[in-house]
């Protein structure tokens, strides 16, 4: 049974609800629900904490390196676990594991170094014996709401700055990956975090995530998620602080100079790592038109010989969708650019909820393939004429979180941040290139604020001016 942690106790739910593994169906756990009560008491018992619990930062760093230390070892019930909920692989669940303890490191790292500046009063003409300095102090206490297709790592890069800036943490996860969220915060309480510090609330975020938006005692919230969803933390949050990281519809650009075989090697790992539900897969391959049709038949030739089905195979790359639900989606999506005039190349079937890596040509524009964020192991293909064409559609979507670019052209590469409207431009690397010390975040509807240890830590303080005249 998943329980939930309220008050620095392990407790039942409301009622349970069966938890089913991805790939075959069957129960593999069950998971409490927490009621409206509940969720009313976890943030009153960690608006208390956040008064009465003072950990130095000090105390802080060896508590996350700690559980960094313990994160490793447990690594294969973790990835046990992470088959069952998400379906991974055990390549993207090792990756996960090994991502979320370097997160837990930085963060640990980022404790010792908090300080704030020196503010040259005495710049100012005519003013003398004054001087000036900020602090950084914690906001109290930090809502993260989490998704399913990264249930640790994700986990962690909202719930670890956090704890390293001071704060405690009131956590809900997706209700499709509880157990690993559970795993995480056994994990920090063994590894010296007073229990007090961090509470675990499973649910809908309809109802649960409702009621935590509507609790004046927390202070600071951050998602990951949709975009319709973060409009309302948004809506609700008012003043208080946020950290949105939402939608996206990530596009790479192969320009006719390109190294074509690094290209393909990384897109085809880019966009059908974690079955394509990763916010920043390769949705849309833009190809400059004098390779267009080579490099299409080196893409489909390469995703041919991606494996996919059963995650427990040790041969599988890319295992199931989340839900059934989902592959169907993204089935009919398909179904729907077919009928429009696209060709898939390759892929293009469903067996329950595993959606073979497909690559897609001629999508109309308008299809939701091309147009929405599709989530799952679909790559579309559109011919490009110039470079300035292919900024042009990479940019006429609504979002901005990342994009990648493969040329040996150094200006073009060096000009490609300020053309391409996006939080993070990547050259020679795809959409999905993440190294989690670097600051990971959108503009326009992918959201605003920046994950990464270094950043996110600021963004959970306040910066506080002291000024003392003498």
């Amino acid at each position: 049974m998943s329980k939930l942690l309220i008050a620095g106790r392990w407790v039942a739910g409301d009622h349970s609800e069966v938890l089913t593994d991805c790939y075959s169906g069957q129960p593999y756990g069950e998971m409490g629900v927490a009621s409206a009560r509940q969720v009313d008491e976890a943030v009153g018992a960690a608006a208390q904490a956040a008064r009465r619990i003072r950990l130095s930062p000090d105390e802080r760093y060896r508590i996350l390196m700690r559980a960094a230390d313990l994160m490793q070892a447990r690594k294969e019930k973790l990835l046990d676990t992470l088959v069952s909920e998400t379906g991974f692989p055990r390549g993207d669940g090792e990756n996960e594991v090994r991502r979320c303890v370097q997160t837990l490191q930085l963060s640990a790292e980022e404790a010792r170094r908090l300080v704030g500046d020196i503010v040259p009063m005495e710049a100012t003409p005519g003013l003398k014996n004054r001087m000036g300095y900020t602090v950084l102090v914690p906001r109290g206490v930090v809502c993260a709401i989490t998704p399913y297709n990264s249930p640790l790592n994700v986990v962690a890069h909202k719930v670890a700055p956090a704890l390293a800036g001071g704060n405690v943490v009131v956590l809900k996860p997706s209700e499709l990956t509880p157990l690993s969220a559970v795993a995480l915060c056994q994990i920090l309480i063994d590894a010296g975090l007073p229990p007090e510090c961090i509470s675990l609330l499973h649910g809908p975020g309809a109802a649960i995530g409702r009621a935590l938006l509507d609790d004046n005692r927390i202070q600071f919230y951050t998602f990951t998620g949709s975009t319709r969803v973060g409009r309302e933390i948004q809506q609700a949050a008012g003043l208080r602080g946020t950290q949105l990281e939402l939608g996206s519809i990530a596009s790479t650009i192969v320009l006719a100079d390109a190294d074509q075989a690094l290209a393909v090697g990384k897109i085809v790992a880019a966009g059908f790592r974690k079955a394509g539900q990763v916010c920043t897969s390769v949705q849309r391959v833009l190809i400059q038109r004098p390779i267009y049709e080579a490099f299409l038949e080196k893409l489909v030739e390469a995703t041919r010989k991606v494996p996919y089905g059963d995650p427990r195979q040790p041969e599988t790359v890319v295992g199931p969708m989340i839900t059934v639900q989902q592959a169907e989606r993204a089935e009919q999506w398909l179904a729907e650019a077919v009928r429009g005039g696209a060709r898939v190349l390759v892929g293009g079937k469903r067996e329950r909820a595993v959606f073979a890596p497909t690559i897609l040509a001629d999508a109309p524009p308008d299809a939701r393939v091309v147009c929405e964020e599709v989530f799952a192991p679909i790559i579309v293909a559109i011919p490009v004429d110039t470079v300035e064409q292919a900024y042009e559609r990479a940019n006429d979507t609504p979002y901005g979180l990342a994009a990648g670019l493969f040329t040996r052209d150094l200006s073009v590469a060096m000009q490609a941040g300020v053309n391409l409207q996006f939080g993070g431009v990547h050259i020679n690397e795809t959409s999905s290139s993440r190294v989690d010390v670097m600051p990971f975040g959108g503009v326009k509807d992918s959201g605003f604020g920046r994950e990464g240890p270094r950043y996110a830590v600021r963004e959970m303080m306040e910066e506080r001016l002291v000024t003392i005249a003498f």
